[in-house]
C-alpha cells in the first residue's frame, strides 16, 4: 500500500511528533501489558463504527429529560462520520502505521497483539466519534460533572495509539474534527423546535399497543 501525496506530506511534517508520542505511550503502558492491552482493546471496541455511542445517544433521545443531550450526541457523531469517514479518510488516504514492516510502529504493533483495521488512517474515526459525542454531552449537560465525559474521549486516543492502529497525528485530527462536530451539533440542537423535546415516546408506544390489543378484541 502506498501513501497519497497528502499523506506523505503529513508523514513528513509529523514524523517526530508521531514517533515521540507513540513511544511515550508504550513506555508508560507496556510494562503493565497484562492489564493495558485488554483494557485498551475494550475501549477501542466501544468506538468501533460508533455503534455503542449511537445506541447510547438513542437511549438518551428516548427520555425527555435527556433528549437534548442525546439529540446533540446523535447529530455530532453523524457530522463527525461524514467529515472523517466520507471525506477526509478518502481524500488523504494515509496508510496505517503498522503496514511498513521495517518501521518501529510495526514492531510495536507486533508486541501488542496485531489488531488490523480495514480503512485508511487519517483522521482517526474512533477518536472523531468519541470527541464529537463527548463534546456534545459536555455542552448540553451540567458542566460541573459533564467534563468527565472527556476522560472516555482521551482514553480512546490513548487506546488507538497504544494498539498502533493510528498515528498520534491521526488522533489529533480526530480530536479537532470531533470537537468541531460536537459544537456544531450543540448549536443545531439549540435551534430545533421545542415540540421535539416534549414528545413522549413511551406514550406513543403505549398507544400503539393499546390500539393493537383493541383491534384484536374487535375481531
Amino acid at each position: 500500500m502506498i501513501n497519497s501525496p497528502a499523506a506523505a506530506w503529513i508523514n513528513s511534517v509529523f514524523a517526530g511528533f508521531d514517533l515521540a508520542i507513540t513511544q511515550a505511550v508504550h513506555d508508560l503502558f507496556y510494562p503493565i501489558k497484562g492489564f493495558s492491552s485488554p483494557f485498551f482493546d475494550f475501549i477501542s471496541l466501544m468506538g468501533k463504527g460508533g455503534i455503542f455511542l449511537i445506541i447510547l445517544s438513542l437511549v438518551l433521545v428516548y427520555f425527555r429529560r435527556s433528549r437534548r443531550m442525546g439529540t446533540a450526541m446523535l447529530l455530532a457523531v453523524s457530522i463527525g462520520f461524514i467529515i472523517t469517514n466520507l471525506c477526509l479518510k478518502i481524500l488523504i488516504a494515509r496508510v496505517r502505521p503498522y503496514v511498513d514492516e521495517s518501521s518501529v510502529y510495526h514492531q510495536l504493533w507486533l508486541l501488542v497483539g496485531q489488531r488490523t483495521e480495514s480503512d485508511k488512517s487519517f483522521p482517526s474515526g474512533h477518536t472523531t466519534a468519541a470527541f464529537s459525542t463527548m463534546t456534545a454531552l459536555f455542552f448540553t449537560g451540567n458542566r460541573k460533572y459533564s467534563w468527565t465525559a472527556y476522560i472516555f474521549a482521551f482514553l480512546m486516543v490513548i487506546a488507538r495509539i497504544y494498539l498502533v492502529v493510528h498515528y498520534p497525528s491521526d488522533c489529533l485530527a480526530g480530536m479537532l474534527v470531533g470537537f468541531t462536530a460536537g459544537v456544531a451539533a450543540t448549536l443545531i440542537t439549540m435551534k430545533l423546535p421545542y415540540k421535539w423535546f416534549l414528545l413522549d415516546f413511551s406514550a406513543l408506544f403505549r398507544g400503539k399497543k393499546y390500539r393493537g390489543a383493541h383491534e384484536k378484541g374487535d375481531q
